[in-house]
């Protein structure tokens, strides 16, 4: 058991909170049990080492034993040490420090399929509201989730967090210059559609028919008119109420959703 919370290996544990040792090693933190879960089930061959208190062992006997059977290293660890590992202030008894591999973009738009729904970041800087796009992402199914070079590090504790394990569900491409996203995707027929509260076209009037991607910008400015103009159409969620406006997770999470419904009205094959 790990009991010094001022050792070397709880300090280059806790280093990868910061973003440029998570650049220099590859390496980062998934925090809480439904993280590790995940990461364990979808992407064992990218678990490095897992940490976990005798308490937390207990209540997750069957996690730690799918990581052993994937022959995952699990050290238990005081409650003391894992607080000095953990970014989060109120560590969940379970942490895993992972491998990132890092996907290039021209390999996963190779991957995708023929009605594929990609979801762009621009310039998103809030890793909350980063992860809960990803997540988002998933959930309505989307294909891949592409972050321009200027967002936000998706490998920062409170972004992986935030994805509550779907960091390790579907396709992440990071660090591509916005421009080059969108000629790439614009190479690969995939129309381009830019979620902006400017937008003339309301989302439930808006051709989601075939490969498309939607475009999200920052949560203060929205997207540059260079982005927007670069765009097969602009598209805004329409507001029915007297609020001003929706945050980007949950307008991303709408347009990806109505995707996901114009994938389900398209008809079936033999």
């Amino acid at each position: 058991m790990l009991t010094n919370p001022r050792s070397d290996r709880v300090k280059s544990v806790r280093a990868l909170s910061r973003r440029s040792v998570r650049s220099r090693t590859g390496q980062f933190l998934a925090e809480g049990p439904q993280a590790v879960r995940e990461a364990v089930r979808f992407a064992p061959e990218q678990v490095r080492d897992i940490y976990v208190t005798a308490e937390a062992a207990e209540r997750h006997a069957d996690l730690l034993a799918a990581a052993r059977d994937a022959k995952l290293w699990v050290h238990e660890v005081t409650p003391e040490v894992l607080a000095a590992m953990c970014d989060a202030g109120h560590p969940q008894g379970l942490m895993a420090v992972c491998r990132w591999a890092r996907l290039a973009l021209d390999d996963a738009l190779g991957a995708l399929p023929p009605d594929a729904v990609v979801c762009v970041l621009a310039h998103v800087r809030d890793p909350g509201n980063a992860g809960t796009v990803i997540r988002g992402a998933d959930a309505a199914g989307a294909d891949l989730v592409v972050v321009s070079d200027a967002s936000v590090d998706v490998l920062g504790p409170k972004v992986v967090r935030s994805t509550v394990g779907s960091l390790w569900h579907l396709p992440v491409v990071t660090e591509v210059p916005i421009q080059t996203i969108l000629e790439a995707l614009r190479g690969r027929g995939v129309r381009l559609f830019a979620a902006d509260g400017a937008g003339h076209t309301l989302l439930p009037y808006a051709d989601l028919d075939g490969p498309h991607a939607w475009v999200m910008g920052n949560e203060a400015w929205g997207l540059d008119a260079q982005v927007r103009d670069a765009c097969d159409d602009v598209v805004r969620v329409p507001i029915h109420g007297h609020a001003e406006s929706l945050n980007l997770a949950m307008a991303a999470t709408l347009c990806l959703y109505a995707s996901a419904e114009a994938r389900l009205r398209r008809p079936r094959g033999p």
